[in-house]
């Protein structure tokens, strides 16, 4: 009667071990083919069996209590002000409350250390002009920005940028740092968020011909930090957003690997905020695998255990880019291949499931809101837009803006769940132990006494 009580207790584990989190395996996987669904299956029970990241959830982070609608804009390309108003007023109408805006430093201060006057053109002129007006769009808009500052001009480096690249960061540090200052006191009281970088441990934007560095990078991140609390102590700082990736070479270093040696250099005291990327590539937004070499939308849950690991629980994670690619048949499909109809679901339940599930999640940027131009037709990342150069609006837009402006706040998933995801691979292996035990027994031959 034990043993059978004992087999029972096992098998019932083991189902509550692996019983699905979700009513459907849509929801499962992300998946829309039912092959896929299916292939999704397997690959979430080896997933859902190995440790579980520690979220905390029950730590509401600081900063939390903001609007998580943010997209990308890249304004300062607009070379006439109606399109910037016009863009302004489209993400507003959508629901938008934020824009990641890059303030880029070799259009600012382009000639020299602390010369502001812009002479590429005759006449010259101020250099803050085109900033001051897209503070002032996005302010008329009611939308706040969050400055990403980036970008080193030539002056700052030795080095020609044929050597460089483009993103190289400045040889002395303190440069980059005078710079933030001098935006963070320009716009004091207007701006109050301020992203440091993008992206430092790969895709070539910390330069050409050197390799990332986690040191370099939160020496980088801590100088200038201090210079923008100086001038305003309530300014929110988010570290660079780092790519996701598998990699670790000297051009790219997997995000968990590169932030976990951030700490070690002393990063935790230089943020108020992290960034992640929330691209969903091959999946959609509700797939429920979780493993640190699978790059999907949930990939953030692994940066924020190594936080909660660091005691940084209290600090959120800010989604910097969020999307899927439309991009055409016959193209480089390198950041995955949806169609518009998938693109604009995905997004939608993007904001909504971060909504219920990761309390931790604090602004989400869709990646973005459209370019100048259409001269980059024949390039991927072009087919992440939300509007057409025209200002045709994308399937995506039209999802978006219809679900945004009416969204009122969700229901929270229950906190129970959480810790049956972290309990889950202890089950499996304690009721996996033992029908492995009674097996073994069940096929052991017997053997009479005397033989």
């Amino acid at each position: 009667m034990l043993k059978k009580l004992l087999l029972g207790v096992s098998g019932l584990l083991l189902m509550v071990a692996l019983w699905p989190p979700v009513g459907s395996l849509y929801e499962l996987t992300g998946e829309d083919a039912l092959l896929a669904q299916l292939r999704g299956v397997v690959h979430w029970v080896n997933t859902a069996v190995r440790p579980q990241p520690h979220l905390a959830p029950e730590i509401i982070p600081n900063v939390a209590n903001v609007s998580p609608y943010g997209v990308n804009t890249f304004l300062n390309e607009e070379a006439e002000v109606e399109k910037r108003a016009v863009s302004l007023q489209l993400a507003s109408e959508a629901g938008f409350r934020f824009i990641r805006q890059e303030f880029v430093w070799e259009d600012i201060e382009i000639h020299g250390k602390g010369d502001f006057e812009d002479r590429r053109n005759d006449p010259a002129r101020s250099a803050w002009e085109k900033y001051d007006n897209i503070v002032n769009l996005a302010e008329a808009n009611d939308i706040e920005i969050i400055a990403r500052l980036s970008n080193p001009p030539n002056w700052s480096r030795a080095l020609p940028v044929e050597v460089t690249g483009t993103f190289a960061p400045p040889d002395n540090y303190n440069d980059f740092a005078d710079f933030t200052a001098a935006v963070a006191e320009r716009y004091n009281g207007r701006i109050r968020y301020y992203q440091l970088w993008n992206e430092p441990n790969g895709n070539a934007e910390w330069g050409l011909n050197q390799p990332v560095s986690p040191e370099q990078y939160t020496d980088l991140l801590c100088t200038a930090y201090h210079r923008i609390k100086e001038v305003n102590a309530d300014a929110v700082v988010l570290a660079g957003a780092l790519t996701p990736t598998v990699a670790i070479n000297e051009a790219n270093m997997n995000d968990l690997i590169f932030l976990e040696r951030m700490y070690a250099a002393g990063a935790g005291d230089c943020f108020d905020v992290m960034s992640a990327q929330g691209y969903g590539l091959w999946s959609g937004a509700l797939d429920q695998r979780l493993k640190p070499n699978v790059i999907n939308y949930p990939h953030n849950l692994y940066l924020r255990d190594v936080m909660v690991r660091h005691g940084d629980a209290d600090k959120p994670i800010w989604i910097s880019e969020l999307g899927w690619n439309v991009v055409p048949e016959g193209m480089d499909a390198r950041f995955g291949q949806v169609t518009p109809e998938q693109q604009a679901r995905f997004a939608v339940e993007a904001y909504e499931r971060a909504q219920v599930e990761w309390p931790w999640v604090g602004v989400i940027n869709y990646w973005f809101l459209k370019r100048k131009d259409a001269s980059e037709q024949d390039q991927s990342f072009y087919y992440f837009r939300l509007l057409d150069p025209d200002f045709t609006p994308q399937p995506v837009y039209e999802a978006l803006a219809e679900v945004l402006p009416q969204q009122t706040e969700v229901s929270p998933q229950p906190a129970w769940i959480y810790s049956w995801m972290r309990l889950r691979p202890f089950l499996f292996l304690i009721s996996t132990a033992i029908l492995f035990f009674a097996l073994l027994r069940w096929l052991t031959p017997k053997t009479e006494i005397g033989d």
